[in-house]
């Protein structure tokens, strides 16, 4: 198999441990004589899968008994619309960072009164807004801790005086995170849980069920905590994935010893962009992800941009390429994604350095 450093931004590079052990239950699920997209979700091997999964994820980010965890299909996107159908009644206000956060605030618009209560669109989303006020009368604050198009993230989890919601799909076990201060964390699994084709919610319970609007039945959250996330078939494939992948990450420490080495690897790789003189940052240093790395030619450089693409594929490096709404250059470093491609991005860097001043 042809080796590569895989930095795409989704779907994401996944550990070997999971994938293979995912090939194996696709051959042969439990010793059942079926493959896993074969079992019925009902029986009791698939109802052991989506126990121990939803244990994993418990254990984890330590999600208290006050929250449940669903598995949902129609990725984040599907997400923005549940968010306003199950909390909207009179208000809401939105954390305007990204194209994701600009897309949930249009989903939330169309039910009732939405708006963002502040912006980063006037420099182009490189930055974290702050100094904003949280109005007291919203029923609910909608952040994106994450944005991948940009490389800025919100690492810390706010105090908010109304129920905070968090679209948290590309940094979700990447570091720490206090669940209490959150009505609801949802997002898509395909950056650091699992492959594309399921979505995560980790939701309040109490805090359902406040909207007078009727729901449909499955955009209703309550439906999925009633029918512990099996109302209709679920994503069986993508969720045994998943389970995998939590497997991996406990086994090497948990959500606690992966943030460190996150934190590592961004280090390593923005220290080399702020150093190289060919190329610059394009987020705000204090806001920037380590999730998502994104950088472009200095300034004077700029024609050597498509060079450092074709130099970069030549040695092995795949997904760098930039969002196509901002250009430029995006290195997914996810949780699985090992410290040996940073540091050989890094050296492809280097080299470009000096063979092109």
């Amino acid at each position: 198999m042809k080796q590569v450093h895989n930095f795409n931004a989704g779907p994401c590079v996944l550990p070997d441990q999971a994938i293979e052990n995912s090939i194996e239950a696709l051959k042969d699920f439990m010793g059942t004589g079926m493959s896993v997209i074969e079992v019925s979700h009902r029986s009791k091997e698939w109802s052991a899968v989506m126990d121990e999964c939803r244990a994993l994820w418990k254990e984890l980010l330590h999600i208290p008994d006050t929250h449940e965890v669903l598995f949902l299909g129609g990725g984040a996107s599907m997400q923005f619309l549940y968010v306003a159908m199950n909390f909207l009644e009179n208000k809401a206000g939105y954390l305007e960072t990204g194209v994701w956060a600009k897309k949930a605030l249009k989903e939330a618009k169309g039910l009732g009164n939405a708006y963002a209560v502040a912006s980063s669109a006037d420099r182009t989303y490189c930055y974290i807004p702050k100094g904003y006020e949280i109005p007291e009368d919203l029923d609910y604050f909608h952040i994106t801790t994450n944005n991948t198009i940009y490389g800025t993230e919100i690492r810390h989890d706010m105090d908010c005086p109304v129920p905070l919601i968090a679209d948290m799909s590309s940094d979700i076990m990447s570091r720490p995170v206090d669940v209490s201060k959150y009505a609801l964390i949802y997002g898509g699994a395909q950056k650091n849980v699992g492959p594309a084709g399921v979505a995560f919610a980790i939701v309040r319970k109490d805090a359902l069920g406040k909207v007078s609007r009727y729901i449909p039945t499955m955009l209703d959250y309550r439906t999925h905590v009633d029918g512990g996330s099996m109302f209709n078939t679920p994503p069986v494939f993508p969720i045994f994935v998943m389970k995998e992948t939590l497997k991996w990450l406990k086994g090497i420490g948990g959500v606690e010893a992966i943030h460190k080495i996150n934190e590592h690897k961004a280090s390593l790789l923005y220290q080399e962009i702020d150093r190289n003189s060919l190329f610059r940052g394009t987020a705000e240093k204090e806001d920037r992800s380590i999730m998502n790395v994104c950088f472009v030619m200095a300034p004077g450089y700029e024609e050597l941009q498509d060079r450092f693409l074709d130099y970069a594929k030549g040695r092995g490096m795949v997904g760098i390429k930039g969002h196509r709404s901002v250009g430029g250059f995006r290195a997914s470093i996810y949780n699985a994604c090992p410290e040996e491609s940073v540091k050989a991005l890094i050296a492809c860097m280097q080299d470009f350095e000096k063979e092109n001043l």
